[in-house]
């Protein structure tokens, strides 16, 4: 049976684009997936807790010897690792803060990036490679070839680099200007955004045409 690890981070709530992304993801996937079962995180509202200390010697302890707050940070570990290794497709929503990604995103792929448990230290191969992994991104500004901020994101660079150990691969939907509509100053590029955004829903709805991913 077909199993979705659905994510959202975004700290904007109902204003939030990416939200808006993945739940109509989340929507053609069941339709695509009948049967399947979804299991949903929130790093947004209830963010991980970075990686410190404790959760950094967890791995290198055995568990015999974990102190309470090692049992702790290694039970979460497990916990997230075990989320993407049950799903067939991961749905990832990420919206750019202050040019990078959300902070709840990096500690959940800090949290992943775990020997053993998501890629084996000794060949260097990831254990999750098997997964389809779906970016549903957006960004305030425009950062594309050509405009002042070209560069400026340092989110949608990153995750594959941060990942590959483990093996996913992200494959990027964006929806980008997304701040035109509320910044009087970026008025001239709201028919930009809407056709971002359009675009976006678009190619969000060709994915899993027949229950094939595409």
């Amino acid at each position: 049976m077909a199993h979705l690890l659905h994510i959202d981070s975004s700290i904007q709530g109902e204003r939030s684009t990416s939200r808006k992304l993945t739940a109509q993801a989340a929507e053609v996937w069941r339709a695509a997936h009948p049967e399947g079962t979804v299991t949903y995180r929130d790093l947004g509202r209830r963010p991980l807790p970075h990686l410190d200390e404790a959760a950094f010697l967890a791995r290198l302890a055995p568990v015999e010897q974990h102190t309470p707050d090692q049992a702790a940070a290694w039970q979460l570990t497990e916990q997230l690792v075990d989320e993407v290794k049950r799903a067939d497709t991961v749905l990832l929503g990420m919206p750019l803060y202050n040019y990078s990604a959300p902070s709840s995103v990096k500690a959940w792929v800090d949290y992943l990036i775990t020997p053993r448990l998501a890629y084996d230290p000794e060949t260097g191969t990831g254990l999750l490679a098997d997964k389809e992994f779906i970016v549903l991104a957006s960004r305030g500004g425009g950062y594309g070839p050509g405009t002042p901020r070209e560069g400026w994101d340092h989110a949608e660079p990153w995750l594959p680099h941060g990942l590959s150990v483990v093996g996913l691969r992200p494959r990027f939907i964006t929806a980008e200007l997304t701040l035109a509509q509320v910044n009087p100053a970026m008025s001239d590029l709201i028919p930009l955004a809407v056709e971002s955004l359009a675009a976006a829903q678009r190619e969000i709805d060709t994915l899993w045409r027949a229950g094939v991913p595409a």
